[in-house]
């Protein structure tokens, strides 16, 4: 028998089906290989942290990044001794650094909590509420926009194609006279 084929005892020849597209479970082409993986399920709830740049979105970039030359500056000819300004710098970062921390570390998770049970709030009512209750209203109001239709259609166009053809015989002419 041939390579990729099978003898069957009634003396059959049966040759295997070549899939262009691979295996379903180990696919060779990539074209599959990425549809599969765009099919697969991602859990939010156990997707990895970017620990280094945790605002990737950049939510706070105008607001958040203050340093110590965004509030405390001295103009030219006032300045104080040098050893005066590092320590204040220093002063000012560190403290900014570790106080943040410690209110996050205090306050961090029962605000998560907080923002968390805001946000699911928001999304029930949003699912469950306000968008049930726009559908409803656009289906409602469909119908009578179909009758306001009709009777614009039918009273207000004949009039105002009447004005429009009556007041469009009229010709204006402007000469100036010196």
């Amino acid at each position: 028998s041939r390579p990729g084929s099978l003898c069957f005892p009634q003396g059959f020849l049966y040759t295997a089906p070549v899939r262009e597209q691979g295996n379903i479970y180990k696919p060779n082409n990539k074209m599959m290989a990425d549809e599969l993986s765009e099919k697969a399920v991602h859990d939010v709830h156990t997707k990895e942290i970017d620990l280094v740049n945790r605002d990737p979105k950049h939510l706070n970039d105008d607001v958040v990044k203050i340093d110590f030359e965004d509030v405390i500056a001295e103009p030219e000819g006032t300045h104080s001794f040098d050893g005066i300004w590092k320590a204040s710098f220093t002063t000012f970062t560190v403290t900014k650094y570790w106080f943040y921390r410690l209110l996050s570390a205090i306050f961090g998770i029962p605000m998560a909590l907080v923002w968390g049970i805001y946000f699911a709030i928001l999304s029930f009512l949003h699912i469950w509420a306000v968008v049930p209750c726009i559908r409803s209203y656009l289906i409602e109001i469909q119908c009578i926009s179909r009758v306001y239709s009709i009777c614009i259609h039918t009273f207000c166009d004949p009039l105002f194609e009447a004005i429009g053809k009556m007041f469009s015989s009229i010709r204006f002419t402007v000469r100036k006279e010196i």
